[in-house]
């Protein structure tokens, strides 16, 4: 299986634009040893040639235009996004679909809860309807493998997690299952397995199965503490509030991580203002000790079987 990360920031990016926190103030200055980000994404293919979109950022002209894999030679107008998963309706991984309007129309996989929100309160697949047909919704049951014609050898299964519907959602603070999930994507040929979750709030006994069955976790690292807004001076929400699990709270991230046995334990969808953007800092070197990666924009992932 190949994984490549086109973006690997929270909402906004980083630096973030209007943002002048420690961490994006030292980056623009040079003061700060980090790496630029945009929002997150990820494509995965079964052939290294036919590509998955997994959420569509609100950067991905610019992850298309440095990622050559997905130019599809030998065509007037084209991609190698074959289809498009979302794994919730939040800003920062659907708003991407408005750029990729000349390519309709496009198969996008998603629940129905997802499907609800982006035709009412974000209504993208309305808009989207004058162009060539706009976006084809697949829709995905919880729980339920299904494949894409793309990539026939991925399974990809949608696991309900625990975390928070967006704020032009009827359903903010009281969201239903299938308004965020995670990704088991296992590779029938070889049994490698990714399990993807940018968003995750309190792990609960649905996901903890497969948060131990995955060879890979490509996990949500939003913030490194729970009120970490609040400290920056940057704003009032917390991890929990806007449904992202915390990495250093006493029953936080890095503490369920180190009970997995996955191969790789990497993090996504990181905060501008999290301390590990620092690559000298303390808590990056806390997660280098526990085994944990730092996803960056560009990343690679290659996922083989026993046999390959």
């Amino acid at each position: 299986m190949f994984i490549k990360v086109l973006g690997s920031a929270a909402g906004g990016g980083f630096p973030q634009w209007n943002c002048n926190c420690a961490n994006c103030s030292g980056l623009r200055s040079g003061t700060l040893q980090a790496k630029a980000r945009t929002q997150s994404s990820i494509i995965v293919s079964d052939n290294g040639t036919d590509w998955v979109l997994c959420n569509a950022s609100p950067d991905i002209s610019q992850q298309i235009a440095r990622t050559p894999a997905l130019n599809k030679k030998g065509v007037l107008r084209g991609t190698a996004i074959g289809s498009i998963i979302l794994t919730d309706s939040q800003i920062d991984h659907v708003t991407g679909l408005l750029s990729l309007r000349e390519g309709c129309p496009h198969q996008v996989w998603c629940t129905p809860e997802v499907h609800a929100d982006l035709t009412s309160g974000f209504p993208i697949f309305t808009m989207l309807t004058h162009w060539n047909g706009g976006l084809q919704h697949r829709p995905v049951e919880p729980l339920a493998p299904f494949s894409v014609d793309i990539c026939p050898s991925l399974s990809f299964t949608a696991i309900p997690i625990q975390s928070n519907a967006p704020p032009y959602s009827p359903f903010r603070d009281r969201p239903l299952p299938g308004h965020n999930v995670a990704l088991f994507i296992e590779n029938r040929a070889s049994g490698q397995s990714l399990l993807y979750a940018p968003g995750l709030g309190e792990p609960d006994a649905v996901i903890s199965p497969w948060l131990h069955k995955a060879d890979c976790l490509l996990i949500d690292g939003t913030v490194w503490q729970d009120d970490e807004l609040l400290a920056a001076g940057v704003g009032r929400n917390t991890g929990r509030a806007m449904g992202h699990l915390a990495l250093a709270e006493s029953k936080g991230l890095i503490a369920l991580l180190a009970s997995r046995p996955a191969k790789r334990k990497i993090l996504i969808h990181i905060n501008n203002t999290n301390p590990i953007l620092d690559e000298r800092s303390p808590q990056r070197q806390l997660l280098t000790r526990e085994g944990i990666e730092v996803s960056e924009d560009g990343m690679e992932i290659h996922l083989q079987g026993a046999s390959q």
